[in-house]
């Protein structure tokens, strides 16, 4: 700096003025995703939303938070920017709706090393439809700068939910039983767990000085057409995050639904198990579906053992309803009309091996206390 250079916000690294015109690229997005409870409009210090009591005899209110991790690097080699929001709802309401809340407004954080308006604007808008596509209204947020801690093209994302249900109306591992069945609703894609390990996969060690930590020629081979997948391997990593959350409730509402897991970092048996109660295993089939072609695609690439690729990813299962043995047939006729595709995965019994530890993924045996994969995936 010379001397009589005079010192601002600006020349520390922080642009105002690029934050006032990203809230204005955002604004019309933010406007679609509301909902009639909201007070207010963008640019308040606070979202307000009224919370209408009458409608509920006890109701609780029900939080989640979460982020979208490393698929952000992703993102950023191909410099698109208007899924990852989608990715972000997805992991924060698909938690919410499992002990059968109804998600009713988001907040986000975007934190960056440098403001790029349109590209913030372009994040936004993926936020906005995933809130669209959940029911939930998007009440405000907040764009941080943090140059010298951030590099001027990165940014991570986090985003908290609050719904709401009916005290009498929870849903959990308290209201499972023996003779339940599992059924299965299909990912759209690996969704937005395990990017560390695909990042590893397909290019080893991360150069930092690059977008994302991928190279040009790694950025070039996301663009190329993969015939197994049907489409660009990036587009194939980039398919956002099934949005589970309506058809969770609408499932919820006309059929005898005992339990929600959202699979997500862990793997199908771990998340499965933790609404399983203590004294019941659920057994779930790998024999009632194949897995998709992207994961298949990692496992070989990776040279990556079965157990890893269960234990990591969600082989294509990215949320399951424990329903009563009678409401099967209805369950999987509503899903099927949602346009959700869904199957019989396994059955909740007696634990007859008492809680003991599991035989490695791939085998027979169990994978997690509360819950075991069985047989082996069709060819």
């Amino acid at each position: 700096m010379s001397a009589g250079e005079r010192v601002s916000y600006r020349t520390a690294g922080v642009d105002v003025v690029a934050g006032d015109r990203a809230v204005e690229l955002m604004r019309g997005h933010v406007a679609r995703a509301t909902r009639p409870e909201v007070v207010g409009s963008l640019g308040g210090f606070a979202g307000l939303f009224a919370l209408d009591t009458t409608r509920y005899r006890r109701p609780l209110l029900a939080s989640s938070t979460d982020g979208v991790g490393t698929k952000i690097a992703v993102a950023r080699a191909l410099d698109t920017h208007d899924t990852v929001g989608i990715d972000l709802v997805a992991m924060v309401v698909d938690d919410l709706v499992v002990c059968g809340a109804e998600p009713l407004f988001l907040l986000d954080y975007i934190a960056c090393g440098s403001l790029v308006p349109e590209r913030i604007a372009r994040i936004v808008s993926g936020i906005a439809a995933g809130c669209e596509q959940a029911g939930a209204a998007l009440v405000g947020g907040e764009t941080a700068e943090h140059p010298g801690v951030m590099g001027g093209d990165d940014y991570d994302l986090a985003a908290t939910g609050v719904g709401v249900v009916e005290a009498d109306g929870v849903l959990g591992p308290e209201l499972v039983r023996p003779g339940d069945v599992v059924v299965a609703m299909a990912s759209s894609g690996i969704h937005s767990n395990g990017f560390s390990l695909v990042r590893h996969i397909l290019w080893g060690p991360i150069e930092s000085d690059q977008p994302g930590g991928v190279s040009a020629s790694a950025a070039a081979e996301l663009r190329a057409h993969i015939p197994a997948l049907g489409d660009t391997l990036g587009a194939a990593l980039l398919t956002p995050t099934r949005i589970y959350a309506l058809d969770c409730l609408a499932l919820a509402a006309a059929v005898e639904v005992h339990a929600f897991a959202h699979i997500t970092g862990g793997g199908l048996a771990a998340n499965t198990a933790r609404v399983i109660p203590a004294g019941l295993l659920a057994t779930l089939d790998r024999a009632t579906w194949p897995v998709p072609p992207i994961f298949t695609l990692l496992a070989e690439r990776g040279e990556v053992a079965a157990a890893d690729m269960e234990q990591t990813f969600n082989q294509g299962v990215g949320m399951v309803a424990i329903v009563a043995p009678e409401a099967v047939d209805d369950a999987l006729a509503l899903l099927a009309e949602r346009g959700v595709p869904a199957w019989v995965l396994g059955s909740v019994g007696e634990d007859l091996e008492g809680g003991q530890p599991a035989a490695p993924a791939g085998s027979s045996g169990r994978a997690a206390a509360g819950a075991r994969l069985i047989g082996e995936h069709p060819r």
